[in-house]
């Protein structure tokens, strides 16, 4: 399960996602530069290998461990993509194709603008399919995806089912999770692809018991009076952490934006979060948790100009000690959320502002509980 939303202006764009997965999973932030070299020949993605191009993107991404692809990322264009799970009556129950976390990265790193990244995706799906096991221990669980790629001034909805894709425009803003939106209002298609889109081939158990009308509508009315060229990273961050009822811990539903695992009926967890602001003329700005359980999580800075130094190896892992601590007491989650309030009020305006030499200084004094004396 995962939500994924986007706010855009005339030269701003907005780009938030929740990356719900398997609770234990690891989730890692990577840096990969931009490449060009004359005999590209082949990348091995998560299962299969095709073909590699000669020119690649500097991306940042945040992807499960054992998998090539990423769950959501961020090109050194200004482009920036997050997939959610779709399930319908075409998803490929054997075999190994491109997962959708493969075609994302690979969207991201041959995409110089949300355009060109929509047609390296279709042209993939339709070259090579999609399918695999997507899980990082259930390895029945498949599906099909959907994308919500977006740039500086154009983004797209892009939804999938087999090889056949249908894709619309967004105009000032929209929301997806988990099920597919798109009917007879699609601006593009492949040749295969219904007319009416895909709404009538989901397979409806999985919408449902997930809740993925549910959380879509909550990111939809929680951003929906933000405007691109008054919104921040403290708003998105707030709209990630949405639980609609209790606080994840006491409580907690497939509902919840911010969701953690509860049993056989809620196994997903959110894993990783990201937020970017991608204007033009300048650098896409980016936070990213690393880790699980955003409603404690410190949203760190992450960019092209200084690399990715703040994210040590052990973010995730460390992540995951605090929040076993805060389900075991009360008390120390009501601290760290105060604490994490009074850091991020100082940390994500530097992100925004570019200043991230100041905002790794800021997280590393998180990670030391020294914030008070930074």
């Amino acid at each position: 399960m995962c939500d994924t939303l986007v706010i855009r202006g005339e030269r701003t764009s907005w780009f938030a996602k929740n990356s719900d997965r398997e609770p234990d999973e690891p989730q890692r932030v990577a840096y990969h530069p931009p490449v060009e070299e004359a005999a590209p020949g082949r990348v091995s993605c998560t299962y299969i290998d095709i073909p590699q191009v000669t020119r690649r993107h500097g991306v940042v991404i945040s992807r499960p461990d054992w998998m090539w692809g990423a769950e959501m990322g961020v090109n050194d264009q200004g482009v920036a993509i997050g997939n959610e799970a779709v399930f319908s009556s075409r998803t490929r129950r054997f075999g190994q194709a491109l997962l959708g976390m493969d075609l994302l990265r690979l969207g991201l790193e041959r995409g110089g603008s949300a355009a060109e990244a929509l047609g390296v995706i279709a042209h993939l799906l339709e070259a090579h399919g999609q399918g695999g096991p997507a899980g990082y221990r259930d390895k029945a669980f498949r599906y099909d995806n959907s994308f919500l790629i977006a740039d500086p001034s154009e983004a797209f909805i892009l939804e999938t089912s087999g090889r056949d894709w249908v894709a619309r425009r967004v105009a000032e803003r929209t929301s997806i999770s988990n099920a597919y939106s798109i009917r007879d209002d699609a601006d593009l298609r492949s040749d295969g692809a219904p007319a009416a889109g895909f709404v009538g081939r989901e397979f409806a158990p999985m919408r449902w018991l997930g809740r993925a009308r549910d959380r879509q509508a909550a990111t939809a009315c929680a951003s929906g009076t933000l405007e691109a060229d008054r919104c921040s990273f403290l708003d998105l961050a707030s709209v990630l952490r949405q639980h609609a009822d209790g606080d994840g811990f006491e409580g907690g539903s497939n509902a919840d934006v911010c969701m953690h695992a509860g049993g056989l009926l809620r196994p997903s967890h959110t894993t990783s979060s990201m937020i970017a602001k991608l204007e033009v003329g300048a650098p896409p700005r980016i936070a990213v948790t690393g880790t699980k359980t955003p409603c404690l999580s410190l949203f760190r800075p992450a960019g092209f100009e200084v690399g990715f130094s703040v994210m040590q190896p052990d973010v995730w892992e460390a992540g995951a000690a605090l929040h076993d601590q805060a389900a075991a007491d009360p008390g120390f989650r009501v601290r760290l959320k105060n604490k994490l309030a009074a850091a991020e009020a100082h940390l994500l305006p530097r992100i925004e502002a570019g200043d991230l030499v100041t905002a790794e200084a800021l997280a590393r004094a998180w990670d030391a509980y020294e914030f008070e004396r930074a």
